[in-house]
């Protein structure tokens, strides 16, 4: 039991402070299969919650509604992005190997920066804070351990989406400009909260993360956030898009990036990007994108790549954790959304009009980040991956303990090497996985790997 602990204590260290995420939300997958799309690569129909695990994946982030019931007069009138369609998206994702980011809107329907609507079903409650922060607390805690119940829960979670002003606003509040920071502190608290007694009674680390949108907003928030006491989480996560943050440029989104880590102490994500690759659509719905920045002109599969590449270089650089691409999948279809029928999104997917996946643009940049590997500690590294023979190589002077986990703590593997020795890796082992080797005269280091 002790050594369970150290585990759990340790793994949100170990993996998601030093691995660099690259990964996508698709949030938008099951609904546009019900819509009839086929997802294609090489022309041939693929499965994309597969296609994106090979194509290097790590992490896929999930929108929760708390009732959409507007959908029931959309299209075939089924719900999207509630609790049963979310199950059936983190299995899929869990299932093709990759981590989930469940993103908790704390709305019917989108939350962003103009609009954080309480849930309806809160609606009489709003106006008394113990109240709905005891509906917050419950429905966050109650959902993820419905999910650890069914092996589902996600190894990050965050606590509204895009909360410039708050969350869980009436709509009179939500109308005009308020920012009621007492009550917001009581709230983000309860839910951080839910989290935290979520993976302590599910005995399974849950990395919890704030997100705000807008770099040029991000410092002051984060310092009022800070100021009121909200504290107890791990991540800041920022949105960051060309067309709606210019001029603020990649370079100024990396320094945001640095700051917030070294004042905060706490990591940095990228919860949201996107990058256009043509100006056409491809149905009668309007796109919400349709600006390129001047170094990444014009819009191409090129650019799109060369933005994602420049862009996750940078937040690296800066002591970021990872870049997360807003909806690579929204592709066309014969189904309508509240605005117009098709995507709002098609140029900016990783696809092509035909649904088939581009061989360039956000897929090669995922495909560039497949493998990634980092130290404990700084110096040269006595572990390597090596990607041809599967196997991990042993650098040290001396015999060592091998260790290899899943994400949850689970031992896989035990063994000892001899100096400049290798282990190999079973072809069954899939995902992101820790591999700690402790030499009998060094210090221990570790790796996290994704491994497909």
């Amino acid at each position: 039991m002790v050594s369970r602990i150290i585990v759990f204590l340790l793994l949100p260290i170990c993996i998601h402070a030093q691995n660099f995420y690259r990964g996508a939300d698709l949030s938008y997958v099951n609904e546009m299969e019900d819509c009839g799309v086929v997802y294609k690569q090489n022309g041939s129909p693929v499965d994309p919650y597969t296609l994106f695990a090979n194509e290097g994946c790590q992490l896929v982030r999930l929108r929760l509604w708390h009732h959409p019931g507007w959908y029931q007069s959309l299209n075939s009138g089924k719900l999207y992005s509630d609790f049963e369609d979310v199950k059936k998206s983190i299995q899929r994702a869990k299932s093709a190997g990759m981590q989930v980011l469940l993103d908790f809107h704390l709305s019917d329907s989108w939350a962003d920066p103009n609009k954080q609507l309480v849930p309806a079903a809160w609606a009489g409650v709003v106006n008394n804070t113990n109240l709905l922060k005891d509906s917050l607390y419950n429905y966050v805690y109650q959902t993820l351990m419905k999910l650890d119940a069914g092996g589902l829960l996600p190894e990050m979670v965050q606590v509204g989406n895009e909360t410039n002003r708050g969350i869980l606003l009436s709509e009179a509040d939500n109308a005009k400009w308020t920012m009621e920071w007492p009550r917001n502190a009581i709230l983000f608290n309860a839910g951080l909260k839910a989290v935290r007694d979520a993976a302590l009674h599910s005995q399974k680390p849950i990395f919890s993360i704030i997100h705000l949108a807008d770099p040029g907003e991000a410092g002051w928030l984060a310092e009022t956030f800070t100021k009121n006491g909200i504290t107890d989480y791990d991540a800041i996560g920022l949105s960051y898009y060309w067309a709606w943050h210019k001029p603020k440029t990649i370079q100024d989104c990396a320094q945001v990036v640095k700051t917030l880590k070294q004042k905060y102490q706490k990591e940095v994500i990228i919860l949201e990007t996107g990058y256009i690759w043509t100006l056409a659509g491809n149905d009668a719905a309007n796109n919400i994108i349709n600006e390129v920045s001047p170094q990444y002109n014009p819009p191409s599969h090129d650019n799109q790549y060369r933005w994602l590449k420049d862009l996750s270089a940078a937040v690296e650089n800066a002591g970021g954790m990872g870049v997360l691409y807003w909806e690579p999948a929204w592709v066309s279809s014969n189904c309508s959304t509240p605005w117009g029928k098709g995507s709002h999104q098609e140029n900016a997917t990783f696809f092509d009009f035909n649904n088939n996946a581009a061989k360039d643009g956000g897929f090669r940049w995922l495909r560039e980040g497949k493998t990634q590997a980092t130290s404990e500690v700084s110096g040269a590294s006595l572990i390597t991956y090596d990607s041809i023979n599967h196997s991990i190589q042993y650098h040290g002077s001396s015999p060592a303990e091998l260790n290899l986990y899943t994400l949850e703590g689970k031992l896989l593997a035990n063994t000892r090497l001899q100096p400049s020795g290798f282990y190999n890796l079973s072809l069954n082992v899939k995902g992101l996985v820790v591999v700690n080797i402790k030499p009998d005269k060094d210090r221990s280091q570790s790796i996290t790997l994704y491994l497909h």
